[in-house]
């Protein structure tokens, strides 16, 4: 039987490298035909992947990784924010509407390295790559996209996290959480995250599930949500050491200039992902480029 998450992964792949040319000839604009030529693809094929994995056509997608996109995105963002601020609403923003709750480690059990824990772990297909997902009976501390297909680099950096752990691989279960990520019909309960971070990073990690996907906001709105503002630095570090990728949707914040930013598994999967997100949020469009 087919996997359609796993099929997409491949596809990724792809688009990943269209991404990557498009975006280092993002000021001439290139053409589907460029792309495609640039791929070893022909026009059709690259029409037919675009519109397979992300659901719109390559016109519309790539609409979506420009940086005129991203600041009218912005634009958008800080007028729903504003309201929402204002009134003291929060509008959980996650994948497909899954359900994530969320239990911060204590400081204690932090130190202590994961000293009496047992993590499993595994790999999973996504639509933006295969990643590796590690959880405890607590819930789910990592979810890491793979730079290669070799997980050993990926599974030392996991461990260096957790020093004093016990690892026990469990594929079948990585597999299934990572179905659960982009399929809220197969959830049956919400996914817990295991939080380990300081109180400052727990408050922006907390901020970023109110960002809905398809849409960005700025490093200043984020710290304005997170009741921190002015400190946008330490929020983009706090960012930066987010260890569970897509359930905490660090991907959503850009710069104030609409450039895409740095991000911890790759500034092109970023822009997929973003892109992605726009497109389901926007609805289906398989009109040609």
């Amino acid at each position: 039987m087919r996997n359609p998450v796993a099929d997409q992964a491949r596809q990724y792949e792809m688009v990943a490298r269209a991404i990557a040319f498009i975006r280092s000839h993002a000021r001439r604009q290139p053409t589907l035909n460029e792309i495609s030529d640039s791929l070893g693809l022909s026009e059709f094929h690259l029409q037919r992947i675009f519109s397979e994995w992300a659901g719109v056509s390559p016109k519309r997608f790539l609409q979506y990784v420009t940086k005129q996109y991203a600041k009218q995105a912005l634009r958008e963002s800080s007028d729903v924010l504003s309201v929402t601020l204002d009134a003291g609403l929060s509008s959980p923003g996650r994948l497909h509407d899954l359900m994530v709750t969320c239990e911060a480690m204590s400081p204690g059990e932090i130190k202590r390295g994961g000293a009496g824990l047992a993590i499993r772990y595994g790999t999973a297909p996504t639509p933006f790559g295969d990643a590796l997902i590690a959880w405890t009976g607590r819930g789910i501390c990592h979810i890491g996209f793979l730079q290669h297909t070799d997980t050993t680099d990926a599974l030392a950096a996991l461990k260096q996290d957790w020093p004093a752990a016990a690892f026990v691989p469990d594929q079948a279960k990585a597999q299934q959480f990572g179905a659960t990520m982009f399929d809220a019909a197969t959830q049956t309960r919400p996914l817990h995250l295991m939080l380990r971070g300081t109180n400052f990073q727990l408050k922006v990690w907390e901020a970023l599930l109110n960002v809905a996907s398809g849409t960005t906001v700025s490093y200043s709105q984020l710290a304005r949500m997170a009741n921190v503002p002015g400190a946008q630095r330490a929020v983009g570090s706090a960012i930066a050491k987010n260890r569970i990728a897509l359930l905490i949707p660090c991907h959503r914040v850009i710069r104030e200039s609409g450039e895409i930013g740095n991000y911890y598994w790759g500034a092109d999967r970023k822009a997929a992902l973003l892109a992605w997100e726009a497109a389901q949020k926007h609805g289906q469009d398989s009109q040609a480029f």
